[in-house]
């Protein structure tokens, strides 16, 4: 996400002085900004001051973290079920009735205990 050219101070000093009276359009032209930017902004930010702003962005970002650690985790979890099911495939019984591994009722795959050896 791109990192916004204005601090929350000034962000708010825009908002502040747009309700104060002066026109969107004469300070989005001061500032240098497109009105949409301002609009979001407000749509945003409106209501708030400084620090409820700042502990709103550190919400965001660890929000962020998260969904990324979400990701991350899930992700594996999708890995260790297909090996899981392959390890399965290679032990389940072929069409003839024997097993793929042999007659043992142990199997261990790749140092994977299966669930008779508990």
């Amino acid at each position: 996400m791109k990192k916004s050219k204005f601090s929350d101070s000034q962000i708010m000093d825009a908002l502040k002085r747009v309700e104060s009276g002066l026109g969107a359009p004469d300070l989005c032209r001061e500032l240098g900004i497109s009105t949409a930017t301002f609009y979001k902004w407000r749509a945003k930010f409106g209501g708030m001051d400084t620090s409820l702003m700042s502990r709103m962005k550190e919400l965001e970002e660890e929000n962020r973290r998260l969904k990324k650690m979400y990701i991350e985790e899930k992700l594996k979890a999708e890995i260790a079920a297909e090996y899981l099911e392959k390890s399965n495939e290679a032990v389940s019984p072929t069409r003839d009735g024997q097993r793929g591994g042999g007659n043992s009722r142990r199997c261990h795959t790749a140092g994977v205990p299966s669930i008779h050896d508990q």
